[in-house]
């Protein structure tokens, strides 16, 4: 067992079960936590990856962050699909890069018989298997969750679906803009007869990759005390529906038999949380919701009337009669203004209205560039790219530069070696 940070040890603290908790022996700053990357919550954990594309490798790149050794399986001659997405850095796109450090690569063809007996034996010595197939795949590849528990009773086993399987749409692929259309997102924001927006985030994707990332880590603590292994099926439809609290009440309180009336209104109507132009054709958000938020503002540009007494449930409408005269002083504040300027001004004042950046503009902004969201790496293959640095990291629990990305079967022969695998024929290859 590792020694934890801070050379920690076990002091008894009374009777019970929970008689034992950790002590450090000195005191463990942040700094400490930060200078430590090895001493990670899942080292010595093994996952083997079948997933590809985005929320499958979100999450098990996260769990290669947290220390976890993942062997990510490819086809060979073509590996994840995402590794073809534009744009690219020398050779292999940006978005793989991004959900794929801290990982091994094998090429096997789980069709042929010698390759499935490699990931068998992966499978063996794993702790976590996740995969992303549809409906039906992996029990005809042969790694389905009751093929593979019998010969690891305590292997956690996490399938990411689309919509769920033995669903009637259980072999559609689950695409995330399908799942934002039938999980009731897309219309939120748009008027009746108006086509909905095209979303700029992968929100059923990127819930669907955190509730599988949750979901392994419950199962993996309770396996600490346990021993047992489970199935976790984690639909990006599902997964998403459950993130929908706020933009669901209305309809929650209609099933519940009620009105839904008046609904919340953060989706554009409300004209203190909203976005507006300023004079150099730029925007910034305006999240004026509070009351004393929004009396702060008013008395910033000289407009107190603008907010009388006002109580909690006033701040999510559409403020009725006195929208347009709120509409218009916070619109002709910021057409006064270049954007920049206004930011900067708003910000000494301690006023929620910010810039609105290009995704250019958000990398190379000073917010991101003082806190070190963004750290580059030197790949192999890539040159020196650019990778986000978690919120964990600081505090010591995760560490994204351990591996950067892999070239697709990098790692076979390494792999088939640490089984002791007869010669190399036994995988398909690169």
């Amino acid at each position: 067992m590792r020694r934890p940070l801070g050379g920690a040890v076990v002091h008894p603290v009374g009777g019970g079960p929970s008689q034992y908790r950790l002590k450090p022996e000195k005191e463990v700053t942040m700094q400490d936590a930060a200078d430590h990357p090895t001493d990670l919550p899942l080292d010595g954990a093994k996952v083997v990856d079948f997933s590809r594309l985005l929320p499958g490798p979100w999450c098990t790149q996260t769990l290669g962050d947290l220390g976890a050794d993942v062997i990510k399986i490819e086809q060979p001659g073509v590996g994840d699909y995402a590794r073809h997405n534009p744009p690219s850095y020398a050779t292999v796109g940006a978005y793989f890069n991004g959900i794929n450090r801290n990982k091994r690569s094998i090429a096997l063809d789980l069709t042929v018989a010698a390759d499935r007996d490699v990931a068998y034996a992966l499978i063996d010595e794993a702790d976590i298997v996740v995969e992303s197939f549809r409906d039906g795949v992996p029990t005809k590849l042969g790694i389905d969750y009751a093929t593979l528990a019998k010969r690891n009773p305590s292997l956690i086993y996490c399938s990411v679906t689309g919509f769920g399987n033995g669903s009637k749409l259980g072999r559609v692929p689950g695409h995330d803009l399908s799942i934002q259309g039938l999980a009731g997102v897309l219309l939120k924001t748009s008027q009746p007869g108006e086509r909905p927006p095209i979303p700029s985030y992968q929100g059923g994707d990127f819930t669907a990759a955190a509730y599988a990332t949750m979901g392994v880590l419950a199962a993996y603590i309770r396996r600490l005390k346990t021993n047992a292994g489970c199935y976790i099926e984690v639909p990006m439809y599902r997964s998403l529906i459950s993130v929908s609290n706020v933009g669901m009440s209305g309809a929650l309180a209609r099933l519940a038999g009620y009105s839904g009336r008046p609904e919340m209104e953060p989706w554009g109507k409300n004209p203190r949380y909203n976005i507006y132009p300023t004079c150099d054709g730029k925007y910034v958000t305006v999240c004026l919701l509070e009351y004393r938020a929004w009396q702060r503002f008013c008395d910033h540009i000289g407009r107190s009337e603008l907010a009388p007494e006002e109580s909690w449930a006033d701040r999510h409408t559409d403020h009725g009669e006195r929208n347009d005269a709120i509409r218009s002083a916070i619109a002709g504040f910021c057409l006064s203004r270049d954007r920049d300027a206004l930011a900067d001004e708003m910000s000494a004042a301690e006023i929620a209205i910010c810039a609105v950046y290009s995704a250019d503009e958000a990398l190379n902004s000073e917010q991101t560039r003082t806190k070190g969201i963004v750290a580059f790496t030197d790949h192999p293959s890539e040159g020196r790219i650019p990778h986000f640095v978690d919120p964990l990291a600081k505090a010591g629990l995760s560490d994204p530069t351990r591996l950067p990305s892999p070239v697709l079967g990098q790692h076979t022969e390494e792999v088939l070696r640490a089984l002791a695998a007869p010669s190399r024929s036994m995988a398909s290859g690169e």
